[in-house]
């Protein structure tokens, strides 16, 4: 009679092994774009603290504008001259420099903002993680106590 109960754990045991690894690899796709989210602060943080470095500078100040490649030319800057940003599917507006810097700094506290979401989410995650593996490790120490809950029989 101890047949269904022993088919029951195996069974949920199964169910656990494969939610265990869906969970897994919900966390790693959720990790990869909190990388995203971070590169993509990265640049944005880059874009406007050079934009505020440009303006400490001396009017006559020589830049180096990188080309790729490694390659760079010399340039002066104008400052009255207007940004250039992406706004997306490859177009590029141009902006006075003090809208380009209020727009930069409102993208970062979207990006900071979207990646305390995902934060949320990995650490939910992470603990369903936890739970489903707490919960395979007893049935694992019950099988070992009381015989084998994932042995192949039937």
């Amino acid at each position: 009679m101890s047949t269904p109960p022993d088919r029951s754990a195996r069974q949920q045991v199964e169910e656990d092994l494969v939610r265990l690894d869906a969970y897994r690899s919900q966390l790693s796709g959720l990790v990869q774009q909190r990388q995203l989210l971070a590169a993509s602060r990265q640049d944005h943080a880059r874009a406007q603290e050079s934009l505020e470095g440009i303006d400490r500078e001396d009017a006559s100040a020589e830049f180096l504008v990188p080309l790729g490649g490694e390659a760079y030319v010399r340039g002066r800057l104008d400052r009255s001259a207007p940004v250039l940003l992406g706004v997306g599917a490859g177009v590029a507006v141009e902006m006075d420099r003090a809208k380009v810097t209020e727009l930069l700094s409102q993208r970062l506290g979207r990006l900071d903002q979207a990646a305390r979401e995902l934060d949320g989410q990995i650490a939910a995650l992470d603990e369903r993680i936890q739970l489903v593996s707490r919960r395979l490790e007893t049935a694992s120490r019950s099988a070992e106590a009381g015989g084998d809950v994932g042995s192949a029989e039937g």
